[in-house]
């Protein structure tokens, strides 16, 4: 009850003081600069030069998870209830609003959510490392709403974190009205939003390392010994699989968001509601690794142009980029690859250096897929002010008077 109050008051506050309340708890976490994307559903065959692969399932996405470029798309906004895949974002919010180390108490409420279950029981004392486990490996409900209960008071606040994470995102598909997944009205997401999402977990290290597990065992007394066996089969059966979550139930149909890794590539597959789960993902990722490449068009520090500079001590200063900018492009053919600039036409002293001061798009067959913020490349101290004039009066016309 105390909880509730102090978390009614917090909302209070936030909408008065008009900061973000899943911010605020979820310390650490930074928006990711937006991108490009090409979520076209017809162009993808034209793009890679080959067939793309067929899927059973009713919606899917194939993502690149370096720059978040859709490689496949079919029905991939379509909004749809995602089962177990929710607990991708359970999963995101108690990593980012909790500590692996703290113990959770599980209430009578948590041990009593039923189907895919942990076995909880009332009473019982965990770790929250242990229950993301169980919630990842097993598929835990139970081990979801003790989650929820301890992150934010209440199943119903946890929810309220949830959604407004997913805006944070630009998950703009999903609404989710529980932390497990189970059936409920209006609970939704789309194929897309679940790869946006999972894209951005897995840069989270501990995430990225739950989800690649493919078993975890622990005691806990004396309640006795976990075995946890992860419930995605492709973790054993296909080169280079680092995760996901599973998802099943009878409205969703089977579902699986799946990763793997090669060379240097990461592939972000979704499929919902699918006849073959395992075979859909599998053909999506091999189109990906098969199909295509990573291009390189700017590497971190890298200087892509330079810039005037008035009033400093030099007359350019070079933009380079924040980060490496790579796009995927097909191997079988040669895209129309182009980078555009967008930043002022002259900048004035002084500058700091890594100042923000535009960005680097890039473009593949009239598509935008990728960017990265320009900064600058040095700092530019200003002129002296009688240099300033000097120069000034060196640029006046012969016979114009001096100011």
């Amino acid at each position: 009850m105390l909880s509730r109050l102090i978390f009614s008051l917090l909302l209070l506050v936030g909408y008065l003081g008009g900061f973000n309340i899943p911010m605020a708890l979820a310390a650490g976490s930074q928006p990711a600069l937006p991108v490009f994307l090409n979520l076209g559903e017809l162009p993808v065959s034209s793009l890679s030069g080959q067939d793309p692969p067929r899927v059973t399932a009713d919606a899917a996405v194939l993502m690149e998870a370096s720059t978040g470029q859709v490689l496949f798309a079919k029905n991939a906004h379509q909004p749809r209830p995602p089962a177990s895949t929710t607990k991708i974002l359970t999963a995101l919010l108690a990593i980012e609003g909790g500590r692996l180390n703290q113990v959770v108490t599980v209430s009578p409420r948590a041990a009593a959510v039923g189907e895919s279950s942990m076995h909880l029981f009332p009473g019982q004392r965990l770790t929250l490392e242990q229950l993301l486990y169980g919630a990842l490996l097993r598929s835990g409900n139970d081990a979801c709403v003790a989650i929820a209960e301890h992150i934010a008071g209440s199943e119903g606040n946890f929810v309220f974190l949830m959604n407004e994470k997913a805006r944070e995102l630009g998950a703009c598909h999903s609404h989710f009205c529980n932390p497990h997944g189970l059936p409920a009205r209006g609970h939704v997401s789309s194929a897309y939003d679940l790869a946006l999402l999972t894209r951005y977990a897995l840069k989270n290290p501990t995430f990225k390392a739950l989800v690649s597990t493919r078993y975890h065992g622990f005691i806990n007394p004396p309640w006795g010994e976990y075995h946890l066996h992860n419930t995605n089969r492709l973790l054993w059966s296909y080169q280079g699989a680092d995760g996901v979550k599973t998802g099943t139930t009878s409205e969703a149909g089977m579902c699986l968001v799946a990763s793997a890794s090669r060379e240097g590539r990461q592939l972000i597959s979704v499929v919902l509601h699918s006849d073959d789960r395992y075979g859909d993902t599998m053909a999506l990722l091999d189109y990906g690794f098969t199909c295509f490449k990573n291009m390189t068009l700017a590497r971190e520090g890298q200087a892509c142009r330079s810039i005037p500079v008035t009033g400093g001590v030099v007359s350019t200063v070079p933009l380079v980029s924040e980060g490496t900018l790579a796009v995927a492009v097909p191997v079988h053919r040669s895209p129309a690859v182009e980078k555009r600039f967008n930043a002022p036409a002259v900048l004035t002293a002084p500058l700091p250096k890594a100042l923000p001061v535009g960005t680097l798009d890039v473009w593949v067959e009239g598509e935008p897929v990728a960017r990265a913020r320009l900064l600058t490349g040095r700092s530019v101290e200003r002129l002296p002010a009688y240099k300033l004039w000097w120069k000034k009066l060196r640029a006046m016309p012969p016979g114009v008077n001096a100011p």
